[in-house]
């Protein structure tokens, strides 16, 4: 009877053979100064590696353009700048 009221999770529970469960310590010691160090220049390397550097060529163009589009922002700026001068003169003229 007592088989009978069994769940049939109980029942695939029953017959699942258990995993021995080990534990295992992580090493929780830093590595030296130096160590670090070393390690991190070898992963810079690495990733330099890695890196698809741009030729001559594209560098000129992405450095014009640049440039340009600094001196234009630099321009509206002025000029934004002057229109918000001559306004604020304007004001002072007229208040006082």
């Amino acid at each position: 009877m007592a088989d009978e009221k069994k769940t049939t999770e109980e029942k695939k529970l029953q017959g699942a053979p258990t995993k021995a469960v080990t534990a295992v310590k992580k090493d929780d010691s830093k590595p030296g100064f130096f160590k670090r160090i070393g390690k991190w220049f070898r992963e810079m390397k690495s990733e330099l590696k890695k890196v698809i550097w741009p030729t001559p060529k594209v560098l000129l163009k992405n450095s014009v353009v640049s440039v340009v589009f600094m001196l234009v922002s630099a321009l509206v700026l002025f000029c934004t700048d002057e229109i918000a001068y001559q306004a604020v003169q304007l004001l002072f003229k007229f208040v006082g």
